[in-house]
């Protein structure tokens, strides 16, 4: 039996820094949700759809960015600094275009396609007001991502709690100030909402240009110079980064239309998923800083000729993922009318969000896991199999939702049982997967 010299605190010291950056990330969706809460059902559903149609967007740069921490991880593991430097310049030159292309389509082209499938004019409305303010986020947001490829890929996780604290301090702020008008700012309702998100995520930049100006020790990395364009490498990038991209897109435009479906069951339904989908994020912060943990330190130990010590070092993440989100689904168990009084005050909404709550809370723990698993085969280098794991998952996933609110009419309680299929099914393959040993000597 192998065993891995990786110990529980170094996987610790990766991980708690993008948890507690979790936790600051999510506290901006709580806010947004509650305040939206407060505004009416309508604002709250809208901004479901908005903020999902968003980041199914803003995916495409978040995989670009795991890709790029799994080939800045494994350089690290090689002992190549100089080459992690260049890594980072050449993506730049793939994420700075496609910031311009995916703006131009969702500034010109969002309302076409949502309204197509939405029925509720009044939400159609409101989406449209929130995407349009939202959709500049996206320059921000992309080079983050490559700052945070950076940074966790060489394990220095530390700076994302920084950063990610800035950004939600910000965007609460602003969310109270703009929203509702207050100290004399205008009262943009579900427009301020947007526009607070999008000064944050700029603010969250500038924080990493200033940090990796003048805190940061770059010159090992020879980060941003520039020196001349690799066709190779950007082309290697682009063939580890690109099934990411596809993966992360599809995961989220999966929920976008899971959204669109629950819209068609009502308004109230639509809020009691937002409501659930903000509390399902919070259950699972855990899981952000060990996915990212596991991504890092896996292609970490490939680099480094260590192999035998992938699985031992999974088992290890998962049982501490695992013993993060018992705590979290704890709570959620003991005070479910407490957690979700934070997002709405209308008693008939608050009763009818509860029985969700209780399958999410299931739902978490049965992900906590197997996230791990897909995540470990990520790390490996081997992005086109977790691209195949995640479309064939979601295919599934989606189909189910489909026959429990088209055909079978179910209450929303049972359209969140889909998360279970999701869980069981990702984690299952991806454990074979690794087990079967396929993945070994995979290079990036």
């Amino acid at each position: 039996m192998f065993k891995t010299n990786v110990k529980y605190l170094d996987i610790w010291k990766i991980a708690y820094p993008i948890i507690i950056g979790s936790i600051a990330q999510n506290l901006l969706n709580i806010t947004d949700t509650a305040f939206l809460g407060r505004v009416g059902e309508v604002e709250l559903g809208a901004g479901a759809i908005g903020g999902i149609y968003y980041f199914a967007i803003v995916m495409l740069g978040w995989g670009f960015g795991i890709g790029t921490q799994i080939i800045v991880a494994r350089r690290n593991g090689e002992g190549d600094f100089p080459a992690i430097g260049r890594t980072i310049d050449h993506g730049l030159y793939f994420l700075i275009p496609l910031a311009i292309l995916m703006f131009s389509l969702m500034k010109f082209l969002s309302d076409d396609f949502l309204f197509v499938l939405m029925e509720s004019e009044e939400v159609k409305q409101a989406t449209s007001e929130y995407i349009n303010y939202r959709a500049y986020g996206l320059f921000f947001a992309f080079i983050n991502f490559l700052f945070r490829a950076f940074y966790v890929g060489l394990g220095k996780t530390r700076v994302i709690t920084y950063s990610t604290t800035l950004l939600a301090l910000v965007n609460g702020i602003l969310d109270y100030l703009l929203i509702f008008g207050n100290f004399g700012f205008p009262e943009m309702g579900i427009a301020g909402a947007a526009l607070a998100s999008v000064i944050a995520e700029a603010s969250a930049l500038l924080f990493f240009i200033f940090y990796t100006r003048f805190r940061f020790h770059t010159k090992p990395y020879h980060l941003f110079h520039f020196t001349h364009f690799d066709h190779k490498l950007y082309t290697r990038i682009i063939k580890v980064s690109l099934p990411m991209m596809g993966q992360n897109f599809l995961s989220l435009a999966s929920w976008l239309v899971f959204f669109l479906m629950v819209e068609k069951m009502g308004e109230r339904e639509l809020a009691i998923s937002n409501i659930t989908r903000s509390f399902y994020f919070v259950l699972m912060m855990p899981m952000w800083g060990f996915a990212s943990a596991t991504n890092t330190l896996v292609s970490f130990l490939i680099g480094a000729k260590r192999q035998d010590e992938v699985m031992p070092l999974v088992y290890k993440v998962m049982v501490l993922c695992l013993s993060g989100v018992i705590m979290m689904v704890v709570f959620g168990s003991v005070f479910p009318e407490e957690a979700v009084r934070i997002y709405t005050n209308d008693l008939p909404l608050l009763e009818a969000t509860i029985p969700v709550v209780y399958i999410v809370n299931v739902a978490a723990l049965m992900l906590s896991a197997n996230f791990i698993f897909f995540n470990a085969v990520s790390g490996t280098g081997k992005t086109q199999v977790s691209f195949l794991l995640e479309v064939i998952t979601l295919v599934i996933y989606l189909t189910y939702i489909w026959f429990i609110i088209m055909v079978y009419k179910g209450s929303i309680s049972t359209v969140w049982t889909s998360e279970w299929v999701y869980a069981l099914l990702l984690g299952s393959m991806s454990f074979f997967y690794l087990k079967s040993g396929k993945w070994r000597g995979s290079e990036v």
